[in-house]
């Protein structure tokens, strides 16, 4: 009996772990939608207001340059090593030993990004120059990158700190807010090129500037939302502002752990801006407006990209980490199980709409104002080229905390530079036959390679043992995925969404109702085929 009550009582823990995962995922997803529907309203706005040329070009490279430098320190290796270390001190030494914790990591953050920015003002036209020599073929548009930098290298100051703060906000499980943050950064930005960009314009200054200031007004705002958040939680970071308390913070034994952390992270993060810089490069040779026509793409991409993998990666890395310190191996285990279904039940279906339903999306989107139909098509082969690699992109974010939630980052930067070397290899036989869209395809392929090399790792290691069914499941995948490509098709063929130009709320109308029934073709296929939706709460 007592055996049976122990079951019992196992079994619903378990199930209760999965709905508590279940449900902050969601609210992650949910937030992250709001933030990729404010952000295409705001690639949208760019898209109609400036459309795709040189001066387009440079806002992007501008805007890359900052981004990178965020991607590198922000949210890649400074997060990577910061949340697990932050995770299993709050589980081993308690919160009062972490929050001193938080305060000497956030001293030594601080001091380093006064460091970075002001080196980034300085150096900005060799920045510009590094990203993008192209842009060179239009003097105007290079001077225009690099007053933009300038101006706008700051932002990776912002959002180092609200990465700080996310990472301890994530780890506390108060998920909300982190999430919600990229909302502001879109609201400030579609309130630029709506409002600011005329007044610019009948001033005598190039509209596209407004978009640096809304940037700089969107990383502020981000930052000054987690400040009531941490204050609540009594986890507002105390940053010293003098030599002594900035050299005790590095000598913390705790902090020095992170940083060590950060080197690998940081090699494994560079990686895949280094690719990004050599795309960017390559796309600033191309035909103006290459450089956008990636860009529009790659905004469509994130939309699914963001609210599975990020949403995933960000529940799970802190709970795993907790799972690994705790010497759980079990829930670890079943955690990533939990997530790779959900990759693969949500990410398939988003793959098959960027593949086939490519051209109507972007047309409904973007085609407005000075967007042409040659933009369309430019930037619907673009999107093509990623959607071959979303399942790859989207598992990664789930995987890859799967090593770093064991202190172990060097694996994945082992794998990600032979994905490097492997994605360039590849860009030199498509560029030259797709152009721009060869560049997104061999990203999309480099990242389809990561993903399963991590994956096999976590096999061999036997840190992942796949739990039963998995046969069962993909076979109902494939099949609900092949009806809908089939809707998709006929869909995509049936209107032409170019014509329709004129006809806006018509369009969005119509491409929201295709959407809606997509959505009941694929999961009204899969439950047919016999998935049970209630098994994802049961693990």
């Amino acid at each position: 009996m007592s055996e049976d009550v122990a079951s019992k009582a196992e079994h619903c823990n378990s199930y209760t772990s999965a709905v508590s995962l279940l449900k902050s995922a969601s609210t992650v997803s949910l937030w992250t939608l709001v933030s990729r529907i404010t952000g295409l309203v705001r690639e949208l706005l760019v898209a109609s207001t400036f459309g795709a040329s040189a001066m387009t070009d440079a806002f992007n490279v501008a805007f890359r340059i900052p981004n990178l430098f965020r991607r590198l320190f922000a949210e890649g290796a400074f997060s990577q090593a910061f949340v697990p270390s932050l995770a299993a001190s709050q589980a081993r030494h308690g919160e009062e030993v972490t929050k001193l914790l938080i305060d000497r990591v956030a001293t030594v953050l601080a001091w380093t990004l006064v460091v970075t920015c002001v080196a980034g003002v300085v150096l900005a036209p060799w920045l510009v120059w590094a990203m993008a020599s192209g842009l060179k073929q239009d003097p105007r548009g290079y001077e225009a990158a690099v007053f933009m930098t300038r101006f706008m290298f700051p932002y990776i100051g912002f959002m180092s700190m609200v990465a700080l703060a996310s990472g301890v906000l994530n780890t506390w499980k108060r998920f909300a807010v982190p999430a919600a943050t990229p909302v502001l950064l879109n609201v400030a930005m579609i309130s630029a090129a709506w409002l600011l960009a005329p007044v610019f314009k009948g001033q005598g200054i190039e509209p596209i500037y407004a978009m640096g200031v809304g940037v700089m007004v969107g990383g502020a705002l981000q930052l000054g939302m987690q400040v009531p958040a941490l204050l609540r939680l009594g986890l507002l970071p105390r940053v010293s502002f003098n030599w002594h308390g900035v050299r005790s913070a590095w000598n913390d034994p705790a902090t020095r752990s992170i940083a060590r952390l950060m080197l690998p992270a940081l090699l494994g993060v560079s990686v895949a801006q280094i690719s990004l810089l050599i795309n960017t490069q390559i796309a600033s040779h191309l035909p103006p407006g290459s450089v956008s026509w990636l860009t529009y793409a790659d905004r469509l991409m994130e939309f699914p990209t963001a609210m599975l993998g990020v949403a995933l990666g960000v529940v799970l890395m802190p709970q795993l980490a907790a799972a690994r310190a705790a010497g759980d191996p079990e829930r670890y285990s079943g955690m990533l199980d939990w997530g790779l279904r959900i990759v693969v039940l949500l990410s398939v279906p988003c793959a098959v709409a960027l593949l086939v339903f490519a051209r109507p999306l972007v047309a409904v989107l973007y085609h407005y104002g000075a967007f042409s139909a040659n933009d369309v098509q430019q930037t619907t082969v673009a999107l093509m080229g990623w959607g071959s690699g979303l399942v790859g992109i989207v598992a990664i974010k789930v995987l890859a905390p799967g090593y770093y939630a064991s202190h172990d980052i060097r694996t994945p930067v082992r794998i990600a530079v032979v994905v490097l070397v492997i994605t360039q290899l590849l860009n030199l036989a498509l560029v030259p036959l797709f152009r721009h869209a060869g560049l997104s395809l061999s990203i999309g392929i480099g990242a389809l390679i990561n993903a399963v090399w991590l994956l096999a790792g976590l096999l061999r290691r036997k840190s992942y043992r796949p739990q039963a069914g998995w046969g069962v499941f993909s076979l109902q995948i494939i099949a609900a995925s092949a009806l809908l490509v089939v809707y998709l098709m006929w869909a995509a063929q049936s209107f032409d969404w170019i014509a329709m130009r004129g006809e806006g709320l018509k369009r969005i109308g119509l491409l929201a109702l295709v959407l809606g029934g997509a959505a009941v073709v694929y999961m009204g296929s899969a439950w047919a085929a016999g998935l049970n939706l209630r098994q994802f709460l049961r693990r």
